[in-house]
């Protein structure tokens, strides 16, 4: 039994040789402590404050393997990548692994090698696991993104309830949940449905000191955000509501000469994300405009600035992802624009996307009879699903279809897969049927066998591209040729480029139009009403904003942060203007244009620079070097 000053000794060595800390942040030790002395443990900790290693340290210094339950592949893949890298031994289960690499985790978690497994929350209702389980010695449980288990959240997942259930098998193992957005009302639902037993609970306050807000009405943001970013070399994120704006503002901002800047969304192919993904955290200066795909579970600290180009979905999300600046303590910026005409284009947008019962339970039944799923049937393939026919078939829009898929998938009703990914090729008869067919057919079967391994034997993945450069062959002619042997029912096919379905439970029609409408009707209202929030936030020039996230969030005794653009003006209107002496103080340092001394000043409105601008000039204390540039006299 290793003693507690040991453990303090073991517990500095592991954060030095893996992390490279001398010391832990607010909060992380005393979570850690927790768990070693085998007590469950709740913790409230904004976005940056270290959740994971909470459970990644721990995990280290004990015993067994540590059970991480998370709810999303790629944030478990993401996270079993970062500590590879590290050296450490974990591994993650997903419906993408064969049984064979499934059996090889299992068997180095019996070992003993395996220090974090990371599982989805409906694994924990495979008997198939279940069973593999029994025979780990498991140090801990861990549960990430513990508020989804909250049922009337966004986020709210059914398959977290078998946390509870899982636990009990397991009395005496101790349990930490953590979360980094959570009202008190939903903390208390977490322990509740966690089952957690005279939990330890620690909330680290939501405040961040070193965070500047601008909240900016603005027409022209191109113009805006180029401005930003030509006189900023730093790290940074740009989110973008949709797929199309991140392309459009990187192809925008490229032309204007803005070398360091590139796109990232869920629509871009598995490789191209971890090229990406990797340049962006290995880089000083590079910036990513992405959509709200990109970074759950990233470990960027000299992150100095995230630009919203519009108001994000609710006040949780805009946290979160303004947490990813400044991780690292630096003084950076939260930029966020918006114009009213935006804002009521949102508004139409939301509810157009929410279908009445009767289109909810239509685009659903489509869904199971375009497959010929009966009523009590569980098929056990994937599908290839076109969006396009859905909405010619039942006449509705494609937001509405969209947001119905996305219901389902929370669910865990089907797996739906919108992303692109490796395709998959399965062999419906038996290798020694292949010289019965005819020639053309054989021949094709035969080339295939060929150029991919294990095909005669499983399911596999593969890249129609890799193949197509392989043999030599056009891509289109080549996937047409796949397709036609699987409508003679020679293979199973699904092109990964493509929208596939899977179905996850039984067709049941009256829980469809009973208990999943009511929770689907609830969670748009819920929707609406943190839009409704979060257009509050945006628009409300009164209080101090960082304030108002607080209160959010449930704090007491708030303080203004005397650094957000409310704040700022709120002195300037106190002790008279401080925009002259903010110019002077930026020219000091260089002479520089308006929109340079605007960017630099973005707590001021641009008219009211200009105005103490011309001041200046008439007052001779700035002078003009050229028809744009000012300086000091």
């Amino acid at each position: 039994m290793i003693s507690t000053k040991e453990f303090e000794k073991l517990k500095y060595e592991t954060l030095k040789y893996f992390w490279g800390y001398d010391s832990f942040r607010d909060s992380q030790e005393d979570i850690i402590n927790s768990i070693i002395s085998c007590k469950d443990t709740l913790a409230l900790l904004p976005t940056g404050a270290g959740k994971s290693l909470c459970y990644q340290l721990p995990a280290l210094i004990q015993q067994g393997t540590c059970i991480v339950i998370s709810p999303l592949v790629a944030l478990m893949r993401d996270q079993v990548s970062q500590l590879k890298k590290r050296g450490i031994e974990a591994e993650f289960l997903s419906s993408e692994l064969e049984e064979a690499e499934a059996e090889t985790i299992f068997n180095n978690c019996k070992d003993g090698l395996t220090k974090l497994l990371y599982v989805s929350p409906e694994r924990l209702a495979n008997a198939q696991f279940l069973q593999n389980i029994e025979e780990v010695e498991i140090s801990f449980i861990a549960v990430d993104e513990a508020h989804c288990i909250s049922e009337w959240g966004q986020d709210f997942r059914p398959s977290y309830q078998n946390i509870k259930t899982f636990k009990e098998q397991f009395k005496d193992v101790p349990c930490l949940a953590l979360t980094a957005t959570a009202t008190l009302k939903v903390l208390t639902e977490i322990q509740s449905k966690l089952g957690l037993k005279n939990p330890n609970v620690f909330q680290k306050s939501f405040r961040r000191n070193n965070l500047n807000i601008v909240i900016e009405e603005i027409s022209d943001k191109y113009q805006r955000i180029y401005d930003i970013l030509r006189l900023n070399q730093k790290s940074g994120i740009i989110y973008t509501r949709t797929r199309k704006e991140a392309e459009e503002l990187t192809y925008f901002l490229s032309s204007k000469g803005i070398s360091n800047v590139d796109f990232f969304h869920a629509g871009i192919s598995p490789k191209e994300k971890m090229a990406k993904q990797k340049k962006w955290i290995n880089s000083q200066s590079n910036v990513l405009v992405s959509t709200n795909a990109f970074g759950m579970g990233i470990d960027k600290d000299n992150v100095r600035f995230v630009i919203h180009f519009s108001p994000s979905a609710s006040i949780e999300n805009y946290y979160q992802e303004i947490g990813r600046a400044g991780r690292n303590g630096h003084q950076s910026f939260a930029f966020m624009f918006w114009n009213q005409q935006e804002l009521n284009n949102f508004d139409q947008i939301l509810a157009n996307q929410i279908p009445t019962k009767k289109e909810f339970t239509a685009i659903v039944s489509y869904i199971y009879s375009a497959f010929q799923v009966a009523d009590g049937e569980l098929p056990e393939q994937t599908f290839q699903l076109h969006i396009d026919r859905v909405k010619r078939f039942t006449k509705y829009s494609t937001p509405k279809i969209k947001n119905v898929l996305n219901f389902l998938h929370n669910q865990e009703l089907i797996f739906h897969n919108e992303y692109k990914s490796l395709s998959t090729l399965e062999l419906k008869i038996k290798p020694e049927e292949i010289d019965l067919l005819p020639r053309k057919e054989s021949y094709l079967i035969e080339l295939l066998l060929r150029n991919i391994a294990g095909l005669s034997s499983h399911k596999v993945h593969f890249s129609e591209v890799a193949l197509a450069a392989k043999i030599g062959a056009d891509i289109q002619q080549l996937k047409e040729s796949i397709k036609d042997l699987q409508k003679q029912s020679y293979l199973e096919y699904i092109d990964g480029s493509l929208s596939s379905i899977k179905f996850l439970k039984h067709r049941n029609d009256r829980l469809i139009s009973g208990k999943y409408w009511i929770l689907f009707e609830q969670i748009q209202k819920n929707k609406i009403q943190k839009w409704e929030e979060m257009k509050f936030f945006t628009k409300d020039e009164r209080y101090c904003k960082m304030k108002l996230i607080l209160s959010y969030f449930d704090e007491k005794n708030i303080k203004n942060c005397g650094q957000c653009h409310v704040c700022k003006r709120n002195t300037e209107s106190i002790f008279g203007s401080s925009v002259s002496r903010d110019i002077v103080t930026v020219l000091e340092k260089q002479p520089s244009s308006l929109e340079e001394i605007a960017v630099q000043l973005s707590f001021h409105k641009k008219e009211k620079i200009l105005e103490n601008l011309i001041d200046l000039l008439d007052s001779g204390r700035v002078k003009m070097l050229n028809f744009r540039t000012y300086a000091l006299a």
